[in-house]
């Protein structure tokens, strides 16, 4: 079967029309305003939390921190408390134990009483509160083992403390032995918050502020943006802690927002990769984090720092080109309708995009589908683009009824593509068991979890979809005809008249074959899809294909001179790039 003239001449010019649009879209002016430029990015939240945990300046970007809180507007507000000791360890107010080898050789308190390096929970504090840190800090320095709390709820909020004991008793002799009237035993309580120099149980600053959490800046010295040491990482910004429960402590990066897509971009993306594809990755990032505000809430963060919402480690891969990425697409996103768009992105597409509905189940006018021609320059570069995999019927049936509710059919007898989207994606596959009872699966979901591919660009061996050799541009059930007049785009970009004869195009799989005109061998619905005993679907890129590839920016950039408007405008249809501020 073949196409006439009049559609090969329809399809390739909605094709061309398809890539060449979206690059005229303009830059506009702002039409929204983002609610916070300050994010807070969860660096032990959930399960992670642990009962300390431990700040360094980097060397040259800061010395000493300061306390107090972050305020509705996630501004840092001080309370006028300090330390210029360069290493401290934030943990709760319990009787706690310094375990040098533990959190990967930093150290950590954990509960417990016996150590050659404990910090006691009961500490004797004397009568009356001071109005400033530094009068109490001033008293506190006239006792050994001296320091201040801060407790928001008192007249004078700056309380002096002297020692730390594990037991109360221990605590009412040292108070009997200090000879001060009005003093009292304090043991703190399920919110209170210690911090101590690294490695040792002298306590410098204490936090009791209800449920509000402890705020910590790193002091500049001189001009540079202060860095600080996180668990062997480099953050911006500055760092909130909170007892959500009392046995732990939750760590919040507090970090303007261009610091954080400095901190995304080079773990996102190689930092050695062309400019133009890093800025996509720079407005991609940030249109992310301000549309994903609060989606960690129930831990008090807006974003994680893994591939759930995107991989933030700051400061260690970063070089002066992500940086430039970041510096010269500052303060921009990308828009749909004057609002955030949702701009995901993946690895790679396999050789052509997905429409959100047919992978998420929810539509997006600005997440459609798009035939990719660009990652094929890179084919050979990106690791595990062509994947095989492999069932028994036995384990394919196992699997099915494992994974897919309601899947209750027997043993396997022939599978099939049942359903494509318009690039090529398979977005339904039916099953018939030997009973002649079948069940489709429809959707991302059902069939990656179903069958296992990474994603929905594949063909089945054995029948029962076009093989590699299918060629088609919208409909794989209307194969290209050599012949008449057909458009493509070259390597430059360019709409060119494609030749009438020895014609190649990429496959819904991503292979490059001859333009026949042909049906494969079965046809479509033909065969069983099952080979000498097993079932095999070959296929093409990897990740939830929805939004920008990382694969095909970098091409677009290095192979076509295409600039990040280009790439953003390709893979968003219809966005607009809004600049704030």
């Amino acid at each position: 079967m073949s196409l006439s003239g009049k559609w090969v001449k329809l399809f390739a010019m909605l094709f061309v029309m398809g890539l060449l649009l979206p690059y005229v879209q303009p830059v506009s002016n702002a039409t929204f305003v983002p609610q916070f430029s300050t994010l807070r990015v969860g660096l032990l939240t959930g399960s992670n939390t642990r009962p300390s945990a431990n700040l360094q300046n980097a060397d040259g970007f800061g010395r000493g921190f300061d306390f107090g809180y972050f305020d509705n507007n996630r501004n840092f507000v001080p309370v006028g408390a300090f330390t210029q000791e360069s290493r401290i360890t934030i943990t709760i107010d319990r009787n706690m134990v310094w375990h040098p080898s533990a959190a990967d050789g930093r150290g950590e308190f954990q509960e417990g009483t016996s150590g050659s390096i404990v910090l006691g929970a009961f500490h004797v504090m004397l009568n009356p509160g001071f109005s400033t840190f530094s009068e109490a800090r001033a008293e506190a320095d006239r006792y050994q083992g001296g320091f201040v709390r801060y407790e928001h709820n008192r007249a004078n909020p700056f309380m002096v403390l002297v020692g730390h004991h594990t037991t109360r008793a221990a605590a009412e002799s040292a108070m009997a032995g200090l000879g001060v009237s009005g003093a009292e035993i304090s043991s703190g309580t399920q919110n209170t918050i210690a911090v101590v120099r690294t490695g040792t149980n002298n306590v410098l600053f204490e936090w009791e502020m209800g449920t509000t959490p402890l705020g910590i800046m790193p002091r500049p010295s001189g001009s540079e943006n202060p860095e600080t040491w996180f668990r062997g990482l480099r953050y911006h910004g500055g760092f909130s802690y909170s007892r959500r429960t009392p046995e732990s402590l939750t760590v919040i990066n507090m970090v303007d927002i261009e610091d954080y897509v400095k901190g995304v971009i080079p773990y996102e993306m190689s930092n050695t990769w062309p400019l133009e594809a890093l800025k996509a990755q720079a407005l991609t990032a940030r249109t992310f984090a301000i549309r994903s505000l609060g989606r960690h809430g129930s831990n008090g963060a807006d974003l994680c720092t893994e591939v759930h919402c995107q991989v933030y480690r700051g400061r260690g891969q970063a070089n002066e080109r992500t940086d430039r990425a970041v510096i010269e697409t500052r303060g921009m996103f990308v828009t749909f309708e004057g609002s955030p768009a949702e701009t995901v992105y993946a690895s790679s597409n396999g050789g052509a995009s997905e429409s959100s509905e047919n992978v998420w189940m929810e539509a997006r006018p600005y997440l459609r589908g798009v035939v990719d021609p660009f990652e094929a320059d890179v084919v050979g570069r990106i690791q595990g683009y062509n994947w095989t995999v492999r069932h028994t019927p036995a384990a394919l049936t196992a699997r099915l009824r494992e994974r897919i509710t309601g899947f209750n059919l027997s043993t396997v007898a022939a599978v099939r593509v049942s359903s494509r989207s318009p690039t090529g994606n398979v977005i339904g596959v039916t099953i018939t068991d030997v009973n002649g009872r079948t069940h489709t699966l429809n959707g991302r979901a059902q069939l990656v979890a179903g069958l296992g591919t990474p994603t929905m660009r594949f063909d089945i061996a054995g029948g029962g979809t076009w093989s590699s050799g299918g060629v088609f541009v919208n409909d794989p059930a209307l194969p290209v005809s050599p012949g008449g007049q057909v458009f493509a785009v070259d390597g430059g970009g360019n709409v060119v008249s494609a030749p009438s004869d020895n014609m190649q195009a990429i496959t819904g799989s991503g292979s490059v074959e001859a333009v026949t005109g042909e049906p494969p061998s079965g046809g479509v619905g033909g065969g069983t899809g099952i080979v000498n005993g097993q079932i095999t679907f070959v296929g093409t890129g990897s990740g939830h294909q929805v939004g920008m590839s990382q694969w095909g920016a970098f091409s677009m950039a290095h192979y076509h001179n295409k600039s990040f408007r280009d790439i953003i405008h390709f893979y968003f249809t219809g966005v607009e790039i809004t600049q704030i501020g």
